[in-house]
């Protein structure tokens, strides 16, 4: 039955538009289960608590990039050797990179439950945040699953299933809130999300042929990914460090620089529209991929150059558009959002809608060069931006002290300002990326 409803959603990704379609769903679903988390969690936890539980947020993000880039290693040596018959890519590559994140998950649990022990995470729920933390960890999972898939051309048949994940989360968070336990909400989503996630790597084993003895096979898939990873392992590790730490290290610099929750709420603001306006742009990059891919490993250059050009103004009408909707609700959002805990001011709207504008080039170069495997490119921009980002909170606080500046205004200004330098930086690079496929 399962193979069926697998043959059939691939028979439906040739429809045009259909996996855009299906994408930009569970993006909005994404979205949706980001905001909702803070929404039902500010009312249900005590506000210092609250102040934990995003602490823990992102500690959980820090888990799930803890793969350091490995999943694109295996999406561009598969997808090639899916395309173009190149890189002798093995089974066994999977099982071992998927040993190894199930041991990072296991590792940042043990973390937080002797972080919580020593009393370094204050919480009077330990069994809630360990639950939540395993459901956003499995995410660490899902990327494998999701480029495993999507190299073997069953793009559609992981969006079902993340469709189906996606709104049980919500549905059962919103349960909460008339009355199913918190803790109840959360266990039931992580077993929903083990059940669909052990869905789509049986889809991946039978697409490859593989047999049980293939997921024991660990010290023979661990030796090819030695043999063939290494050296991409240095760039695409760099690359996540360069890029969790830059994303996630304003929630640590602003609890360290101030005990006022007024930025730190204001950073949780733009990082959850941030987070949503990449992930609609991975949605399209995603959508146009196998297309691009195509191209650039069967060496078409003026396909590859249309198809840049078409996702370069999709990408920026997109990000204009979402500017926009952020001037133009970010308001009422933050105050619905957080409970009437902060009040954003416009000035600081509009920052964030800038911050925005550079987002949008650098998550279409990201992506995209990280589907191509380009990723020694992307190394020094990624570096710079986590410069950047490590810096703006000690300026904005410096600035706040000598010179009497707003501290959560200076913040975001300075942020924003990071992020259209690099966006600048990163659509230098997309041109250099056309003209190269030139010659």
């Amino acid at each position: 039955m399962i193979g069926g409803l697998v043959a059939f959603a691939d028979r439906l990704e040739r429809r045009p538009g259909l996996l855009g379609v299906a994408k930009l769903a569970n993006v909005a679903l994404a979205m949706a289960w980001g905001f909702v988390v803070t929404f039902v969690f500010v009312r249900l936890l005590p506000l210092d608590e609250f102040r934990a539980f995003l602490l823990l947020i992102a500690f959980a993000n820090f888990t799930v990039s803890a793969e350091l880039g490995l999943t694109s290693i295996i999406y561009s040596r598969l997808r090639r050797d899916r395309v173009a018959g190149e890189g002798a890519f093995r089974s066994e590559e999977i099982v071992a990179i998927f040993w190894l994140m199930t041991a990072l998950i296991l590792v940042g649990a043990a973390l937080i439950l002797a972080g919580i022990l020593a009393g370094l995470i204050p919480t009077r729920h330990p069994a809630l945040f360990l639950a939540f933390y395993g459901v956003s960890a499995l995410n660490l999972i899902a990327v494998l699953a999701r480029r495993a898939l999507a190299a073997l051309d069953h793009n559609l048949w992981w969006e079902v299933l993340d469709f189906l994940r996606r709104v049980s989360g919500i549905a059962l968070l919103f349960a909460s809130l008339g009355g199913l336990p918190i803790l109840d909400s959360v266990l039931l989503q992580l077993g929903l999300a083990l059940l669909l996630l052990g869905l789509a790597l049986r889809t991946v084993h039978h697409s490859l042929a593989m047999t049980p003895g293939h997921w024991r096979a660990v010290k023979r898939g661990a030796g090819h990914v030695r043999a063939h990873y290494l050296a991409d392992f240095g760039r695409t590790g760099a690359l996540t460090l360069f890029d969790v730490a830059a994303y996630n290290a304003p929630y640590f610099t602003i609890a360290a620089a101030t005990h006022d929750p007024r930025p730190l709420l204001l950073f949780d603001f733009a990082f959850k529209i941030s987070r949503a306006l990449s992930a609609i742009i991975r949605a399209l990059v995603e959508t146009m991929l196998p297309g691009l891919t195509r191209a650039y490993f069967a060496g078409a250059p003026a396909d590859f150059r249309a198809g840049l050009r078409r996702g370069a103004l999709l990408v920026l009408g997109v990000t204009v558009a979402a500017g926009l909707g952020v001037m133009t609700l970010g308001r009422p959002l933050a105050d619905l959002l957080f409970d009437g805990h902060i009040v954003l001011q416009q000035i600081e709207i509009v920052m964030i809608a800038l911050l925005l504008l550079g987002l949008g080039l650098i998550c279409l170069s990201v992506y995209l060069q990280n589907g191509l495997g380009r990723f020694g490119a992307l190394v020094a921009p990624s570096f710079a931006f986590l410069v950047g980002s490590l810096a703006t909170m000690p300026l904005a606080a410096w600035a706040y002290q000598t010179s009497g500046w707003p501290l959560s205004l200076t913040f975001i200004g300075l942020y924003a300002a990071v992020h259209l330098v690099l966006g600048c930086l990163h659509g230098r690079m997309l041109a250099q990326l056309g003209r190269e496929r030139r010659s």
